[in-house]
């Protein structure tokens, strides 16, 4: 509990001092009706209506002061951040090479299973989703409401967007939406198991643009393979690509083959991107002059029915 104007308190004797005056004092001084003081007067007022008019005295002047208690607020500032997931949903992204548990599961089954929790842990944070294969689009607008675009990344489906790769397509997309947000800081997130194969510009090329409007890209390579040492895979990932996007925009590159990569991965991208969640409780102080007010009011109603 704290009090906002803690020096009204020293208007509490008033009333008393006010009777302590010298006759002569209240003969030169204002004149008042005697009724406004009779109810501290013991002889006119008797106990009770002594007693009503003192209280409402007191909480009169408890509510002048302002009494008030520190609150933790549960709302989240905005962080000023705006996020756009950028995912390829394209054919290779079906391959069963990770392990859970010891079993087998898809790469698209890891990343949902770490992308929902890491986009549903950005309270405050502003997140959009962009899937692409042959083509892109948003699945998810850009939106405060993380656990929608935390569905949307649960829901997302292998060949909705075709079966294709095209990453500079994602990228731009995402680049276009981004490039129109006033946020100050604005960040694309593009994860791909594969090689840019049908998009209309090249990935690189795409991040330059994305540079250019501030906006920075980083990047997941996903899969055990690289295109550089295993050329012959069909399901290498250029890793290289990925880097240099990330690179162009002063983002950071991450190569994830497992579980673990990518579980360190989202912990690191936090460490990069801070969460706002992570910070400490706003405060705020709440009012509570109302209640002893409501008490004054009380006890001279109280008073004036007595005295009536």
């Amino acid at each position: 509990m704290t009090l906002t104007f803690p020096l009204a308190l020293l208007l509490l004797p008033l009333p008393f001092l006010v009777r302590l005056l010298p006759a002569s004092a209240a003969r030169g001084g204002l004149r008042v009706p005697g009724h406004v003081f009779a109810a501290v007067n013991p002889a006119q007022a008797g106990k009770s209506g002594h007693a009503l008019a003192a209280l409402a005295w007191v909480a009169l002047v408890v509510a002048l002061a302002g009494p008030a208690v520190q609150r933790d607020s549960s709302a989240l500032p905005a962080s000023g951040r705006d996020i756009v997931l950028v995912l390829d949903l394209s054919g290779s992204m079906e391959k069963q090479d990770f392990a859970l548990d010891g079993q087998p599961i898809s790469r698209l089954d890891a990343v949902k299973r770490v992308a929902s929790r890491f986009v549903a842990a950005r309270k405050g944070d502003r997140i959009g989703l962009v899937i692409f294969g042959d083509r892109a689009y948003f699945a998810q607008p850009i939106t405060f409401d993380v656990d929608a675009v935390a569905r949307a990344i649960d829901e997302a489906q292998i060949g909705i967007s075709g079966r294709a790769t095209a990453i500079s397509d994602g990228l731009g997309l995402a680049t276009r939406r981004l490039a129109q947000s006033e946020a100050p800081t604005r960040v694309i997130v593009l994860l791909s198991d594969g090689v840019d194969t049908s998009g209309k510009v090249g990935a690189v090329d795409a991040a330059r643009l994305a540079a250019g409007h501030g906006i920075r890209t980083h990047t997941i390579a996903l899969g055990p393979d690289d295109l550089e040492t295993s050329p012959e895979s069909r399901d290498a990932v250029d890793a290289k690509t990925l880097r240099e996007i990330a690179e162009a925009t002063q983002g950071t590159s991450f190569r994830v083959r497992g579980m673990e990569d990518l579980t360190q991965m989202a912990a690191t991208l936090d460490r990069l991107e801070p969460n706002p969640s992570d910070r400490p409780p706003l405060r705020y102080l709440q009012s509570l002059w109302i209640w002893p007010a409501l008490l004054a009011l009380a006890a001279l109603l109280a008073l004036a029915w007595r005295r009536g």
